[in-house]
């Protein structure tokens, strides 16, 4: 079913809402988070009005979108053109760096998710557009979907694989970075080692020191001078500098500078590329959502991922990543674990604890014979965020019951109760030959998760995934 758009409503008139300068920037210093990392901003258009913008075809089969949430693929292009030769060749376009920032415009929290581009994806099928080749649906890296059908084929890609409705896009290149950062006066970093990278045109004593817009470019683009020479350590580095910048603009001068408000807009403003429907007026919903800056609720996090199977150079998602994306969707705060969940209470006894089998402890397989497609994906999502281990998903060959039933190997007698009673109506049966502790498969009676089961994924960015708020700082120096 093809979702829908949504624009968030915060309350109140928009017309009646007047922002100080001093909130402006404030809502500048947030949108900070999504643009540093090669990424674009596109909140201010009726500020400085020259944003570039394109139509995108979002005619797919598209995930359903969530009110109150404004989900934006944030792209660094690695165009290699114009004012951007200068960074070497490269055939075509390509995403260096990219991202969803997910905005809950109800609670004023962010949570940005870098995709890496060693990260391999089920690509969709893409037609031929103008300067595009297209493609048919093929295994491959993420970010090679802009190559071969531009924009629109990207956004497609990242919605399938990550099934978060995208509202919008924000594209920046290498010389917008560039200005934005020399339009605050650089961004403050501790460079713990020597860096010498021909590749990122970046030499760098250690240090602290303030680096100027190409270093910080060079910086946040850096992959084989620096950590292992991963992907995943330049993601690291790339987010610390997100944090820097974000915690730099609020505390300098820029708070209280007009021209260097209007010089930072207007560098952003200039090498910016959003859809067409990334409107003036949406682009103030967001502001004013926004305006409150808190940098613990600014999280960082790369997509739960391990090493591809076939190919040690490539990355695939984790068990953990759908977990991550429904909470996501479901506007769930991933900010902290909080005080209350899990553990044993004070109250309870070491024998009380040891009861029962934990979800930890159960494996599982979901089969869907309920005719909804799609549905197997979305109760592995929940059961992973509870803590099982899902060891596959597909349509039943063996066993097909008219009521959703939990199969269970001799003697898992428990852990199949465990998993049913989180569940509106299922039933459980001893089953002979399960290679796993559970089969579960669902029937056309399915009916949900029962009240105070999760209807959503648990996550904490922070505390399950090893994300980092921008409030958050390890300096070596």
């Amino acid at each position: 079913m093809a979702g829908r758009r949504s624009t968030p409503r915060p309350s109140g008139a928009l017309g009646a809402v007047r922002m100080s300068a001093g909130q402006w920037v404030a809502c500048a210093a947030t949108a900070l988070a999504v643009v540093v990392s090669l990424g674009g901003y596109g909140w201010y258009q009726g500020i400085v009005g020259n944003i570039t913008t394109t139509q995108v075809d979002t005619t797919w089969d598209r995930p359903t979108s969530v009110e109150g949430v404004m989900n934006l693929l944030i792209i660094g292009s690695d165009v290699r053109s114009g004012e951007n030769a200068d960074y070497g060749e490269a055939e075509g376009e390509r995403p260096d760096t990219m991202l969803i920032a997910s905005i809950n415009v109800d609670n004023g929290a962010a949570t940005l998710v870098n995709l890496p581009r060693d990260l391999v994806v089920d690509l969709p099928a893409c037609e031929a557009v103008e300067g595009y080749e297209g493609m048919s649906p093929h295994s491959g890296m993420i970010n090679s979907a802009m190559t071969f059908g531009g924009i629109g084929c990207q956004w497609q890609a990242v919605e399938n694989a990550t099934d978060v409705h995208l509202d919008h896009f924000v594209m920046m290149d290498f010389t917008g970075f560039k200005d934005m950062v020399d339009a605050i006066g650089g961004v403050e970093m501790c460079i713990p080692e020597p860096v010498d990278d021909p590749k990122a045109h970046l030499v760098l004593d250690a240090g602290l020191q303030t680096l100027d817009g190409e270093d910080s470019l060079g910086f946040v683009r850096s992959r084989y001078a620096q950590g292992d020479g991963g992907d995943l350590s330049r993601i690291d580095r790339q987010q610390e500098f997100m944090g820097a910048m974000l915690r730099q603009v609020l505390s300098s001068e820029v708070m209280t500078s007009p021209v260097t408000i209007t010089n930072f807009l207007g560098a952003v403003t200039d090498s910016v590329t959003t859809d067409d429907e990334l409107t003036v007026d949406t682009m103030t919903d967001l502001a004013i959502s926004m305006r409150e800056v808190d940098l613990q609720r600014i999280q960082f996090v790369t997509v739960p991922n391990g090493q591809h199977p076939a190919d040690p150079n490539r990355l695939v998602m984790s068990d953990e990543a759908p977990a991550l994306f429904e909470a996501i969707n479901a506007g769930a705060d991933l900010a902290g674990g909080g005080e209350d969940g899990g553990g044993e209470s004070e109250g309870e006894s070491e024998g009380e604890a040891e009861q029962g089998p934990a979800p930890e402890d159960v494996s599982v397989e979901i089969l869907n014979n309920a005719g909804v497609d799609g549905l197997a994906l979305e109760v592995q999502a929940v059961l992973a965020g509870e803590g099982y281990t899902v060891t596959g998903t597909g349509n039943p060959v063996a066993r097909f019951p008219e009521a959703t039933t939990v199969y269970h190997a001799p003697g898992e007698e428990a852990a199949a109760e465990m998993l049913a009673g989180s569940m509106e109506s299922a039933v459980t049966e001893e089953a002979e030959g399960l290679s796993q502790t559970l089969e579960l498969v669902l029937a056309p009676d399915w009916a949900g998760f029962a009240d105070g089961a999760s209807s959503a994924p648990e996550v904490s960015v922070t505390d399950d995934l090893g994300g980092i708020t921008a409030e958050e700082t390890e300096s070596a120096c």
